[in-house]
C-alpha cells in the first residue's frame, strides 16, 4: 500500500501536458495556461495621455491662461501649448506639445476663454501618463506559464493577440458503476441509491478546467462494464470511474481495466477516506478508479485527479495545496491511516467540521478544506498549527 506522497509522485510523473495549440484567447480559455512568451507590439500607452479632465498646461507658468483649443479622446492635437496658454483636455486624450501637466477641472476657475489654475501644488508630469509607461514595443508582457484570467484576456487584446498558444483542456470522462445506482430523478427502491458521484465528479473536473463528459452508470456485469469503459476510454483523455474498485465479488473495475490493457500503477493508498484508489494509464490516457463512497471519491479527486489535471493543463505547481493553518477548535482523533477530515478555513485559521464518515455529502457541501491528521492517536488543542488541504 502506497503512501499519499508516493502515489502522487507516480501520478504527476505520468500526467503530461498535451502539445499546445493555437487558439483565440477569449472567455472560453479562462483557466488555461499560455505556452509561449508574448511581447507587446507597440508602446502602451502609444502616446503621452491625460489622466484627468481638465486643462493641458505648462506647470511652470503662473497667472491666468488663455484657452486656445479643446482635445477630446481620439483626436490628435493640431497646435502646441505656448507660455500663458492652456488647452481644454479630457481623460485619455493625447497631450499636446508644449504641455507637461494637466490641471484638474475641479481645481480651475474658467471665465470665457481664460482659465485660472488654483492647484498650487501642480508640478510637471502631474495627471499625465507618459508614452510606454505600461509597456514598450517588444517587451515580454505575458510569460509562458501564465494562467488565462479576465485581466490577462484584456492584456492580450491590448497587445493585439487574436491567437496564442495554449495548453488544451483535457477531456474528462466520468462513469459511475454499480447496479444499486439510479439517476437523481428516480426515487430509489429495494436497496437502490441515487448516483451522487457522477454529478459531483463532473463538476470537480469542470472546475479544474477539464471538459467533462457523463458516461452514465456502468452495471455490475463484466461484459457490459467492459463495453462501457471501452467507449469512455475512446472519448476521454482522463477517465474517472467511481465505485467497483475494492475487493468484493462485484468490484469488477480492476479486472475489466486489466483485460482492456490498462497498465495499473497502484491500487491502494494509505489514506482515509479512500484507501481502495486505483490509478492506471492506457497509452497517454490517465485512468482513476475512485471509491464508491462520495466522501472517498471527493478526497481522491482533490488529492490525485486535481493535480493531474493541472499538470496536463500546464500548471507549474499542480498541487495539491497543503498549507499550515491554526486550529480554531480542539481536535481529538485516532485513525489507523492518515486521515483527511472536512474543515472550513478562513485566512490563517481552520475549523474542523462535524462528519459522520465518507458517505456524508451534506458535511462536504459546507467545507472548503480538509485537516490532514497523522495515523494513530492525536490530541490537538485550539491554536495548534495543522496541515490543511485547501480546495481551490
Amino acid at each position: 500500500m502506497l503512501e499519499v506522497a508516493a502515489a502522487l509522485e507516480i501520478v504527476l510523473r505520468l500526467a503530461r501536458p498535451s502539445p499546445p495549440r493555437a487558439a483565440a484567447p477569449d472567455a472560453t480559455a479562462l483557466g488555461q495556461i499560455v505556452a509561449e512568451d508574448l511581447a507587446a507590439d507597440l508602446d502602451s500607452p502609444p502616446f503621452t495621455k491625460a489622466l484627468m479632465d481638465g486643462y493641458a498646461i505648462r506647470a511652470g507658468d503662473t497667472g491666468p491662461r488663455t484657452v486656445v483649443d479643446e482635445l477630446p479622446a481620439g483626436k490628435s492635437p493640431t497646435i502646441a501649448v505656448n507660455p500663458g496658454e492652456a488647452i481644454r483636455i479630457f481623460t485619455g486624450a493625447v497631450m499636446p506639445d508644449g504641455a507637461d501637466a494637466v490641471a484638474m477641472q475641479e481645481r480651475c476657475e474658467r471665465a470665457g476663454d481664460t482659465v485660472q489654475v488654483t492647484d498650487s501644488g501642480l508640478t510637471a508630469g502631474k495627471n499625465v501618463l507618459p508614452r510606454g509607461a505600461e509597456m514598450t514595443a517588444g517587451e515580454i508582457v505575458v510569460q509562458a506559464g501564465s494562467v488565462v484570467t479576465p485581466a490577462l484576456l484584456g492584456l492580450l487584446a491590448g497587445i493585439g493577440r487574436t491567437e496564442s498558444l495554449l495548453y488544451p483542456r483535457p477531456r474528462v470522462g466520468v462513469l459511475a458503476t454499480g447496479n444499486e445506482l439510479v439517476g437523481p430523478a428516480q426515487r430509489p427502491v429495494d436497496g437502490q441509491i441515487r448516483n451522487t458521484n457522477g454529478p459531483m465528479l463532473l463538476a470537480q473536473a469542470a472546475r479544474l478546467g477539464g471538459i467533462p463528459t457523463d458516461f452514465g452508470i456502468g452495471p455490475d456485469d463484466e461484459e457490459e462494464l467492459r463495453s462501457a469503459i471501452q467507449s469512455a476510454l475512446d472519448l476521454s483523455d482522463v477517465l474517472l470511474l467511481a465505485g467497483g474498485v475494492s475487493v468484493g465479488d462485484y468490484d469488477l473495475v480492476p479486472k475489466v481495466l486489466a483485460s482492456l490493457g490498462v497498465d495499473i500503477h497502484f491500487h491502494k493508498v494509505r489514506m482515509k477516506p479512500g484507501k481502495p484508489l486505483l490509478f492506471g494509464t492506457f497509452g497517454g490516457k490517465l485512468v482513476f478508479g475512485l471509491p464508491g463512497n462520495p466522501g472517498s471519491a471527493f478526497v481522491g479527486f482533490e488529492l490525485f485527479v486535481a493535480p493531474a489535471l493541472r499538470a496536463i493543463l500546464g500548471y507549474a505547481d499542480p498541487g495539491p495545496r497543503v498549507r499550515p493553518r491554526i486550529l480554531s477548535n480542539d481536535l481529538k482523533a485516532n485513525h489507523d491511516r492518515p486521515t483527511y477530515h472536512p474543515a472550513i478555513t478562513d485566512d490563517d485559521r481552520v475549523t474542523v467540521s462535524p462528519w459522520i464518515g465518507s458517505s456524508d455529502l451534506r458535511s462536504l457541501a459546507r467545507v472548503n478544506a480538509f485537516v490532514v491528521l497523522p495515523a494513530g492517536p492525536v490530541v490537538f488543542a485550539a491554536g495548534t498549527a495543522v496541515n490543511t488541504l485547501i480546495l481551490v
